[in-house]
């Protein structure tokens, strides 16, 4: 090879080498600083573009579990207003089962009046105020200072179908069908329950029962039992109430259990596809290192050549010495 001033080929060699080594030593350097392969558009196109789509798939179910987790949590409050309810709904019962003992005496019925108003004002306040962020699914109607709706709407997936649990007001007064007394639609529970009547979903109290009145006397509807002493319809009346707040329980623990599943199944789609934008962009530390090395061994390879490389352009000075 012919010594020239003007063109050092071996330079040149050595120069196109070591860009090329720079290079290669940059991205692996990136990769391993970031930990992916994968970081823009420039690395590679078509994994990048395919790893956003699938990352806003990520975002998108991330937002539908947690509006199941919310869902979750407005079933569970509801359920445990429920079995609330039921407990009193007992104790509504013993008051009324012990009518059949003091008819006659309205001092006694009296009290025991008061003493079931006293309960069915607890239900209703329970039902009222069995609210999560605005839903309430026990209560009549929907009010402007908490209560916004009687429904539960909530996504399933992440191609935007959703499912509903509807309020159970209308149901509890259509599993009174057939008792003595039915309440209304959209009016209190106890109304619902059909142990109050004309009693609003807003009232803040309850005033009188179907049972007996104010002044210690037999409601209307059970007057003719009572006054031959038997009480029967009365309890058949609370013993309804009690079926329809159980029928009530139950539609909340399948719905408590779908939305678990729901919930389950959504955490597994949403660790999915973060594992799939993982093999797309995710890089192999322990190949990142091993390259990292190697590149490293050649550039300093590269930048030796280049020097034993320029240092030819000197040889040709001795040619010219005297």
């Amino acid at each position: 090879m012919s010594l020239s001033v003007n063109t050092n080929l071996s330079a040149m060699v050595a120069l196109e080498t070591l860009n090329a080594t720079q290079t290669q030593l940059s991205q692996t350097e990136n990769a391993v600083s970031t930990g992916k392969k994968v970081s823009t558009a420039a690395d590679n196109a078509a994994a990048f573009g395919i790893s956003q789509q699938m990352q806003g798939n990520v975002s998108g179910q991330g937002a539908v579990n947690d509006g199941l987790s919310f869902a979750s949590q407005v079933v569970s409050s509801t359920n445990t207003a429920a079995s609330k309810i039921i407990t009193l709904l007992n104790s509504v019962q013993a008051a009324v089962t012990s009518v059949g003992g003091n008819t006659g005496d309205q001092n006694s019925l009296n009290q025991i009046s008061q003493q079931i108003n006293g309960y069915l004002q607890q239900i209703d306040t329970i039902a009222q105020t069995a609210t999560t962020n605005g839903v309430n699914l026990l209560a009549g109607t929907t009010d402007s200072s908490a209560i916004q709706s009687n429904n539960l709407y909530y996504v399933t997936g992440l191609q935007g179908n959703f499912a509903t649990v509807s309020g159970f007001n209308s149901s509890i007064n259509g599993d009174m069908s057939g008792a003595t007394v039915t309440g209304t639609t959209g009016a209190s529970l106890t109304d619902a329950l059909g142990l109050t009547s004309g009693q609003a979903a807003s009232a803040t109290t309850v005033t009188s029962n179907v049972f007996l009145d104010g002044s210690g006397g037999i409601g209307g509807s059970f007057s003719a039992a009572a006054s031959t002493g038997d009480v029967s319809t009365m309890i058949a009346q609370v013993q309804k109430a009690i079926v329809a707040m159980t029928n009530v329980t139950s539609q909340l623990g399948s719905s408590t259990n779908l939305l678990s599943s729901m919930a389950s199944y959504g955490q597994s789609v949403s660790d999915n596809l973060t594992a799939g934008i993982g093999s797309l962009t995710d890089a192999d530390m322990s190949a990142e290192s091993a390259q990292l090395t190697s590149l490293q061994t050649k550039q300093s390879l590269a930048i030796k050549s280049l020097t034993i490389a320029n240092g030819q352009s000197q040889n040709i000075l001795s040619l010219f010495q005297g």
